[in-house]
């Protein structure tokens, strides 16, 4: 069987379907159109002379990372505050997580135990901590950091505080899951063999499930000193902070520098991610 070649487009043979395609495109701006009035964005701003102008002044000196040594202490001090206000969040945001995860493992639950079912108090008191987690992962960092910015000022201890609440509901929920999720049969001895709920996580479910829980935990302080960056922009300290101010001033010598010290820490807290995991594994 032949193929029969294409016919060529000419204003003799039209596109069958340009009228439906050209519908589609109008239809499509006319729906676009309202949203990027809405959000106010005005491309042809962007090729505004003053505009190229501070665009050009500072990507050239932030080609030319800063490296005087001043400056450089300061980023080495701002970037140990960063790693500091990470690790306190997270640390509390275990002491957190820690008691709720006890509370919403159905696998820990003593009153299933014979009955085979939880009891109406507990199935409350486990449904309450669920939702409490909920509320405190829903609300991202960065709200928290700029409720606590007003309330305490400007400083590191609201950004320990936004990570220490937001982190809590993420390491809460996601302990409980890898708990439910792994082999429960020594825990399950160890209950009913009349243990204590925290000797039966620490006995029973935690050598099967460290791994897991190490590795997410070194990952959620990487996201932390991420989020600490991020929240140093309302005013929370560290890195970030003093990032805001150089780019405010269009230093873009100093925000090239940070940015580097920035991807350190990332690549540092995922060197101790592997390192723990390959000691665990």
């Amino acid at each position: 069987m032949h193929n029969v070649p294409a016919v060529p487009l000419s204003p003799l043979h039209p596109d069958p379907a340009w009228r439906r395609r050209l519908a589609t495109i109008a239809v499509g701006i006319l729906l676009l159109w309202p949203l990027v009035a809405a959000t106010e964005f005005y491309p042809w701003t962007l090729f505004d002379m003053q505009s190229l102008r501070a665009a050009w002044r500072f990507l050239s000196d932030f080609l030319q990372p800063a490296h005087d040594a001043e400056f450089l202490a300061m980023v080495a001090r701002e970037a140990w505050k960063t790693v500091a206000i990470a690790t306190c969040g997270l640390t509390l945001a275990l002491l957190g997580a820690i008691p709720a995860t006890l509370v919403v493992t159905e696998r820990l639950s003593i009153s299933r135990i014979g009955a085979g079912r939880i009891s109406a108090l507990p199935r409350i008191l486990r449904q309450l901590v669920r939702w409490l987690l909920v509320l405190l992962r829903s609300v991202p960092e960065l709200v928290w950091a700029l409720l606590f910015v007003r309330i305490f000022s400007l400083g590191p201890t609201a950004g320990v505080l936004a990570i220490a609440l937001t982190y809590a509901g993420m390491l809460g929920k996601v302990y409980a899951e890898i708990l439910e999720s792994t082999d429960h049969h020594a825990s399950d001895v160890l209950l009913q063999n009349g243990s204590g709920r925290l000797a039966a996580l620490l006995y029973g479910a935690l050598p099967e499930a460290a791994s897991e829980l190490v590795s997410y935990t070194v990952y959620r302080w990487e996201c932390a000193i991420r989020g600490s960056v991020i929240m140093g922009f309302v005013g929370a300290g560290g890195l970030g902070q003093r990032m805001d101010e150089s780019t405010k001033m269009l230093a873009g010598g100093e925000v090239s520098t940070m940015l580097i010290v920035f991807v350190l820490l990332v690549a540092l807290a995922d060197l101790v991610s592997k390192y723990l995991r390959r000691r665990l594994g």
